[in-house]
């Protein structure tokens, strides 16, 4: 069910395979660096369509041309879930569309 909460091994087997994303205070995350803020711009306009689409919304912090991404599912109790999942591969396709390359977190 998209609402319970994965186990830490779930998490670890969908991180091994979602590429640049981290396990970050109970949220899945990720940063990506665009060529320039207009792409940035570009794509968290493509996040918000892929929010709207899951109605699953995640924290998101922009950077010039670094787009901060965490999903969580708050009302799991803050918690990483198959939404936030299926929200992290959704944004991965997106980010290629738009040549974002995933940065290491914290940077």
């Amino acid at each position: 069910m998209a609402h319970e909460p994965l186990t830490q091994e779930q998490i670890e087997a969908e991180l091994a395979r979602l590429v640049g994303w981290s396990h970050v205070d109970g949220g899945l995350a990720i940063v990506y660096k665009l060529r320039t803020s207009a792409k940035a711009l570009e794509f968290i306009a493509a996040v918000g369509e892929v929010a709207e689409e899951l109605n699953h919304h995640p924290d998101l912090d922009w950077r010039y041309n670094r787009v901060i991404l965490r999903f969580s599912s708050h009302d799991a109790g803050s918690v990483v879930t198959a939404r936030d999942v299926e929200a992290a591969d959704r944004c991965t396709l997106r980010a290629a569309a738009l040549d974002a390359v995933a940065q290491p977190w914290g940077r």
